[in-house]
């Protein structure tokens, strides 16, 4: 290693590990805190405590670029618990889950169009974002989307704005609705993977239910994930205008797709042979849960409340409708099927 690449090296440490720290810090807690608290997740606890410090302390500057690595611990704990995903179970239920996954994408993405275009009175470009971040992956799908539409400032802060708002709605009411309803395990985690938004909260509520839950709304919830690049492809076609000639490339596609799915796919596939121990996938195991916890802690310090003030009515009103009604038909379709 040359010097300029050492001194890269700590410069960039010295840049997150304070960031990364109080994550870390925030996860113990959690952890403690949650072995002793009855009928609460350290999960949630992460995602509470994060919630609670983001917006209540004036965190230093030099804290915040660690704090904002909270997706790439997600990304890996995501690729992580491809060890406790057998390709066999994976297969058994795939093409179904796959079916039910593409339709509710569709149904929510026309739903929330429709919807925008018709009863409520906002413009086309705020309500295609609205219906990326509902059917696909919250926030990402909203910002992946903006760039192929050239959708203005205002109208992307005011679709994230709406799908985070839902994504803290739908984190806490989702895991004490399935209870009250009586869901097993599989049929919430799919339930929670088609219908909640951001990859985030969906992998919380999963994993709040229970274990069995959480693997199943993570591996939904990346069936949605994949989608996002045919996603962005259609609506920028649909955007196209002959004056600016745009076409859809392979690179933009490329971009859009969640690299860390291939990561979970090659964990599953390699943890699924003999060559890898029950010892060493017990231990991927382990790893994958406090990594969840480092990102969910970064979760809650990443929502600012007093920017939530800025959704407007209507965009809650379609995405509410919208959800409602998928959620509903989702449950039905699924308590059918599984």
């Amino acid at each position: 290693m040359t010097v300029l690449e050492g001194d890269y090296s700590t410069t960039t440490l010295r840049r997150y590990a304070p960031g990364v720290g109080v994550l870390i810090g925030l996860a113990v807690i959690a952890r403690v805190l949650g072995t002793r608290t009855p009928y609460v997740t350290p999960l949630v606890l992460a995602v509470v405590l994060g919630l609670v410090v983001g917006n209540t302390v004036s965190l230093p500057a030099r804290i915040i670029p660690g704090t904002r690595t909270h997706n790439l611990w997600l990304a890996a704990g995501i690729v992580l618990m491809g060890a406790r995903i057998s390709v066999e179970t994976l297969l058994g239920n795939g093409l179904v889950l796959l079916a039910i996954t593409i339709g509710a994408v569709a149904v929510t993405i026309g739903l929330v169009e429709a919807l925008s275009r018709t009863f409520f009175d906002i413009p086309e470009k705020l309500g295609s974002l609205l219906a990326a971040g509902a059917g696909i992956c919250g926030v990402s799908a909203v910002v992946g989307v903006a760039g192929s539409i050239r959708a203005n400032d205002e109208h992307i802060a005011y679709a994230a704005a709406t799908i985070l708002l839902f994504d803290i709605l739908t984190l806490f009411v989702y895991p004490a609705l399935g209870a009250f309803l009586g869901l097993s395990d599989q049929v919430f985690g799919i339930w929670a993977g088609i219908t909640m938004f951001s990859t985030g909260p969906v992998t919380a509520a999963g994993f709040t239910f229970s274990e069995t839950a959480g693997q199943w709304a993570t591996i939904t919830k990346l069936t949605r994930n994949i989608l996002l690049g045919v996603i962005v492809g259609g609506y920028s076609l649909a955007y196209a205008d002959s004056a600016h000639n745009e076409r859809v490339s392979l690179r933009v596609l490329w971009d859009s797709f969640p690299k860390f799915v291939l990561g979970f796919v090659a964990v599953m596939t390699l943890t699924s042979t003999p060559l890898v121990s029950e010892s060493v996938t017990e231990g991927l195991s382990a790893a994958y849960r406090w990594l969840f916890l480092v990102a969910f802690a970064g979760l809650g310090l990443s929502i600012n409340i007093s920017k939530l003030r800025t959704t407007g009515v209507q965009p809650v009103a379609i995405v509410l409708t919208a959800l409602v009604l998928v959620s509903a038909g989702t449950l039905a379709v699924l308590k059918l099927g599984f």
